[in-house]
């Protein structure tokens, strides 16, 4: 039985990231929204119940689908340690250059003993085009003929496609400032490193891509 190579990019149902969002190849699109965290257990009995009753309604006044996903993340403490090392050839004072870099290996060797952790929470909002979206090949079908396109207007798709996404994204950012949950939207090189560390967990650089 003859064994077929297939490509990690057979795998993965990405197709590409442009203009901060993320194209399946399905068709569909997504946005991600990187939220803050709320410390529930440091709030009141009615504060609680408050935060309670503003999830809900947030819930309920969606009428499509989203994604919660919390990244457990090793912290990556390697950009501050250079930022140290680079203070350290700056510093003139012998005693402050000593305590400098005794600061630094301090911090490797407690970094490398215990797993600090960093957690992220992503909001991810899809949207997928109606299943008429071809309206060219449409009328093809039935002996129409294809409209010509106007000089200067850009007959593209995706543009209507990400404007029914930006206005999902918008009824959540709203509803989810109600109740003091901060968000930002990943834009294209953000979407690239986060989906590229979720299939590449034990990597921490990422290549450099062709982002649009």
């Amino acid at each position: 039985m003859a064994k077929t190579n297939k490509a990690t990019q057979d795998f993965i149902s990405i197709k590409e990231i442009r203009d901060n969002v993320a194209i399946l190849n399905d068709g569909s699109i997504r946005a991600i929204l990187i939220a803050s965290s709320l410390n529930f257990s440091l709030k009141s009995i009615d504060e609680q119940s408050a935060v309670i009753l503003q999830y809900q309604n947030f819930l309920n006044s969606l009428d499509f689908d989203l994604q919660i996903f919390i990244q457990s993340r090793k912290l990556d403490i390697r950009p501050y340690i250079t930022l140290m090392e680079s203070r350290l050839k700056e510093q003139t004072n012998e005693l402050i250059k000593i305590q400098t870099q005794e600061y630094i290996e301090f911090i490797k060797n407690f970094t490398e003993a215990t797993n600090i952790m960093t957690k992220g929470f992503f909001i991810v909002i899809p949207y997928t085009p109606p299943v008429f979206q071809d309206r060219d090949s449409f009328l093809i079908k039935f002996g129409w003929k294809r409209k010509k396109t106007i000089p200067g207007k850009k007959n593209d798709s995706f543009e209507e496609n990400k404007l029914q996404l930006e206005q999902r994204l918008s009824v959540v950012e709203q509803g989810l400032n109600r109740f003091s949950i901060n968000t930002a939207r990943l834009g294209t090189e953000e979407l690239v490193e986060l989906y590229f560390k979720i299939f590449n967990p034990g990597e921490r650089d990422v290549p450099n891509a062709n982002i649009r």
